[in-house]
């Protein structure tokens, strides 16, 4: 009976999260309405999380939990931000389950899966006075399994799959709070605009950190620009609104981050505050005072709360009865085999009746399947070309302007062009030297329609790597 409840009210988890190749786990404890931190590990895997073997993944990581006396199984799982894709539009005045129908076309047209290789959640948001936004965020469906997997040869039972940055974020943050946060990870920057109200902007940002030296720390320049560019993506009525950056986590490196961007932040109308912990009523349980919050304690707090999960990838599970009646199909089969023999009659005449009703429907549907038909050609041709339809031509004037301000001989080539609504391009691709790639550039900055041309990132020597970003101007006259 003891074990029927403990199973029923779970008194103890263990929050994971993941960042990279990086892992970190804490044992977490409810106890008279207050939660206690137990055992905490961090350490690196040796394999890729998505490219490992299974097995050998699993083996590393139970090694790692054993060596640091963690014996809880059962596991709240925090995905990394990057694998994320987000979706974010305003929301009509509508139904529910017209918003659902909304929601769920734009899920299609939006992300680069479909959407039964996705996992897709939502989360909503007030986007000006009146007015409502939706974010849905996906996860690769293979991803999520694969984790899975592992996690279960690793002898853990996984009770929830979430993103454990948007939990952190809303955990500290007020109840009436709409702020940007930032959170320094071991391998990225993430970046929300949001708060208990939902996420306007959720986002990974990749290349933040400087790892040449003895510690990380953050580029502070090229934060504020993705900061930029972000509020460029937003209503003017959310924008306004946002008045706070909060830099949550812990580290030096967040700490330096909270002071690099005082100046940067007030040219954005933003006061920065520094927050490493949470309340009560953010995190649905008390913390001993001064505890330092992270993802991973963030999570399995949250989870020992029975807060409801808004962010929810565990792909859907069996229930206990779908299982014993998988397993007692052959009993099933014959109880039902003889009720039907009870019922016969009343089946045959049932039978009968719909054979009169299809036939009847058979020959209504013959006088209108030409229509219907063309009908749906024409809904599938929509929905085939809708994407592209834009009179302005905006992108054919983007991709032209590339090609043009790229050499012919192929000594710079274009791997990745990525165009964004506030009229932001970035391209990406390799160059045979530097000089080809400047010359390029130049050619870039002479176009009438193009302004603030700057370069992200540079790597190797021949060929050489680059990332650059310009902001494009359609109603510039073009000569």
């Amino acid at each position: 009976m003891k074990a029927w409840l403990n199973r029923q009210n779970p008194t103890s988890v263990l929050g994971l999260t993941f960042d990279g190749r990086r892992v970190e786990g804490v044992v977490v404890r409810r106890a008279n309405g207050s939660a206690e931190a137990g055992t905490a590990v961090s350490f690196e895997l040796t394999s890729d999380l998505l490219t490992g073997e299974v097995t050998a993944v699993a083996a590393e990581l139970r090694a790692q939990l054993d060596a640091a006396g963690i014996r809880e199984r059962r596991c709240v799982v925090g995905l990394p931000l990057e694998w994320a894709l987000t979706l974010a539009m305003p929301l009509p005045d509508l139904p529910e389950e017209d918003l659902a129908g909304l929601l769920q076309l734009e899920a299609e047209r939006g992300f680069p899966y479909s959407p039964e290789a996705l996992v897709i959640t939502q989360t909503r948001f007030v986007s000006g006075p009146g007015g409502a936004g939706a974010m849905q965020i996906a996860v690769p469906l293979e991803r999520v399994v694969r984790v899975e997997q592992i996690l279960r040869a690793a002898r853990l039972i996984p009770v929830s799959f979430t993103l454990a940055f948007p939990v952190l974020a809303t955990a500290t943050a007020d109840p009436t709070d709409q702020a940007v946060t930032l959170e320094v990870g071991h391998a990225n920057v993430s970046l929300a605009v949001g708060g208990t109200g939902g996420f306007a902007a959720l986002r990974s940002l990749a290349g933040m950190l400087d790892t040449s030296g003895a510690e990380h720390w953050v580029r502070a320049d090229q934060v504020a620009r993705e900061l930029r560019v972000t509020f460029g993506q937003l209503a003017a009525d959310t924008r306004d609104a946002v008045k706070r950056l909060r830099i949550v986590g812990s580290g030096a490196a967040a700490d330096r981050l909270a002071s690099d961007l005082q100046a940067r932040a007030a040219t954005l109308g933003l006061a920065v505050e520094r927050v490493t912990t949470g309340t009560a009523a953010g995190l649905g349980l008390e913390l001993p005072p001064g505890r330092i919050l992270t993802g991973s304690l963030t999570i399995a707090v949250h989870n020992l709360a029975r807060r409801p999960v808004s962010l929810e990838f565990l792909p859907p599970r069996l229930s206990a009865w779908q299982s014993f009646t998988s397993r007692h199909s052959s009993k099933r089969l014959a109880h039902a085999g003889m009720v039907a023999g009870g019922v016969a009659a009343i089946v045959l005449l049932a039978f009968l009746i719909q054979q009169y009703q299809l036939m009847s429907l058979e020959k209504e549907w013959k006088g209108i399947a030409a229509r219907v038909e063309e009908v749906d050609r024409l809904q599938g041709q929509i929905k085939r070309f809708r994407p592209w339809f834009d009179q302005s031509y905006r992108t054919l004037a983007i991709l032209r302007g590339l090609t043009e301000a790229f050499p012919e001989d192929g000594t710079v080539t274009a791997k990745t062009i990525e165009m964004r609504d506030a009229g932001v391009v970035v391209c990406s691709g390799t160059a045979r030297d530097n000089a080809a790639l400047l010359k390029t550039l130049d050619h870039l900055r002479s176009a009438n329609q193009v302004s603030d041309v700057q370069v992200e990132t540079l790597r190797g020597k021949s060929p050489l790597v680059f990332t650059f970003n310009f902001r494009w101007d359609n109603s510039a006259r073009q000569l």
